[in-house]
C-alpha cells in the first residue's frame, strides 16, 4: 500500500511534488538541464557525486536520482582531467578540538607559484573557519610584505567575522616573521604553527586547497580567462555546497540558510522568524553540527588510521617529498 507521504501532490505554485520536493518527470530534457546546472555552471563548478546529490535532493526528486547523479559525474570529461591523484597517506590523524563558535578558530595556507594574471596575482590565500567550514579565497601576490598581508587580513576577515582566537598555519616565512607575531600579540590571537606539508595536523586547509585547485582547473577548461576572475564564484560555490562533516553547506551553518542559485529556485521570499525562535534554532543548529563533527572525526580516524602506515624518521634520514600538482 502506498503511504500518504508517497503520493504526488501539488504545491502553491501548481508544481507537482513528492516527499516535499519537486518531482521531475522522466520525459524531456528537464533532468539533464538540472544536472548540467548543478554540475557545470559557474555557481556549482563541478562538485563531486555526494555534494551534487546532497545539493539536489533538497529541492528535487525522481526515481534512481542518486544512481543517475553518480553516473553523470563519472562520465564528466572535465572532472577526469582536473581531479588530483591520491596516494596512501602516512602517519596517524592528529585531530584538533572542535571550536565553540564560528570564525574564532581558523586555519590558513597559501597556494603559490600560480600563473601571474593581468592584475598581478600569483598566489591565493586560503582561510577556513574550523567550525562552519566556510572559506575565503583571497588573490594576492607572493611578494606581499607582512604589513600588506595584515592589512588584507583585517579588511577581508576581521571586518566580516571579528578577530579570531587561534590561527593554525604552516611555517611559511610570512607567518614566522617578527611583524606577524607582533600583530597577533597586539590583537590577542594565538598563532599555532604546524609542520609544512603535514596534513595530519592541518588536513582541512590541505583538502580545501585541493578542492579549490580542481575547481579552478575546471573553470579554465570550460570558461577560459584567468584564474583570479573565477575566484569569487569559486568561493561562493564552495561555501554554498553540501559539506559532509557538518551535514549542510557552510553558508547554511554561517547564515542560517543556504544562498539561492538557479538550481535552488523552489523557495520564494524569506522565512520570517521571531527573535527568540532564531536564538533557539541557532543554538540547536550549533549543537547538532558539533555532534556531527565529533561523529565525523571519530569515523574518519577509525577508518583512516587502519589504512595508514606509521612513519618515523631519525635526524639525517633522506626522504622524498611528493606534493600534489
Amino acid at each position: 500500500m502506498v503511504g500518504q507521504q508517497d503520493k504526488l501532490e501539488y504545491n502553491t505554485l501548481g508544481v507537482r511534488t513528492r516527499f516535499g520536493r519537486v518531482w521531475i518527470p522522466i520525459g524531456g530534457e528537464l533532468r539533464t538541464k538540472i544536472l548540467d546546472e548543478a554540475h557545470k555552471s559557474r555557481y556549482s563548478i563541478y562538485p563531486g557525486t555526494n555534494k551534487m546529490y546532497q545539493d539536489l535532493r533538497k529541492e528535487y526528486w525522481w526515481p534512481g536520482m542518486k544512481h543517475e547523479v553518480t553516473k553523470y559525474v563519472s562520465k564528466c570529461l572535465t572532472c577526469s582531467q582536473v581531479k588530483a591523484e591520491h596516494q596512501k597517506p602516512y602517519g596517524k590523524i592528529q585531530q584538533l578540538d572542535i571550536p565553540e563558535w564560528k570564525w574564532e578558530h581558523i586555519t590558513m595556507d597559501f597556494i603559490t607559484k600560480l600563473p601571474r594574471t593581468a592584475k598581478g596575482h600569483d598566489t591565493i590565500w586560503v582561510i577556513v573557519d574550523r567550525l562552519t567550514k566556510s572559506a575565503h579565497f583571497l588573490p594576492i601576490r607572493e611578494t606581499f610584505s607582512s604589513e600588506r598581508l595584515a592589512e588584507v587580513f583585517i579588511n577581508e576577515v576581521v571586518a566580516r567575522h571579528g578577530m579570531p582566537l587561534t590561527i593554525v598555519s604552516d611555517r611559511d616565512t610570512q607567518f614566522t616573521s617578527r611583524f606577524w607575531k607582533r600583530f597577533h600579540e597586539a590583537m590577542g590571537t594565538r598563532l599555532n604553527i604546524s609542520t609544512a606539508y603535514h596534513p595530519q595536523t592541518d588536513g582541512q586547509s590541505e583538502r580545501t586547497i585541493q578542492t579549490l585547485e580542481d575547481m579552478l582547473r575546471a573553470c579554465i577548461i570550460d570558461f577560459g580567462g584567468s584564474w583570479d576572475s573565477h575566484l569569487p564564484l569559486a568561493e561562493f560555490s564552495y561555501n554554498n555546497s553540501y559539506h559532509t562533516t557538518i551535514g549542510m553547506p557552510p553558508y547554511e551553518m554561517l547564515y542560517g540558510r543556504r544562498c539561492r542559485t538557479p538550481v535552488c529556485w523552489g523557495e520564494i521570499g524569506q522565512k520570517e522568524l521571531g527573535s527568540l525562535e532564531v536564538i533557539r534554532e541557532t543554538s540547536e543548529m550549533f549543537d547538532q553540527v558539533k555532534a556531527r563533527m565529533k561523529a565525523a572525526q571519530d569515523r574518519q580516524k577509525s577508518y583512516a588510521d587502519k589504512r595508514r602506515r606509521p612513519i618515523e624518521f631519525d635526524v639525517g634520514d633522506r626522504v622524498m617529498l611528493k606534493v600534489s600538482p
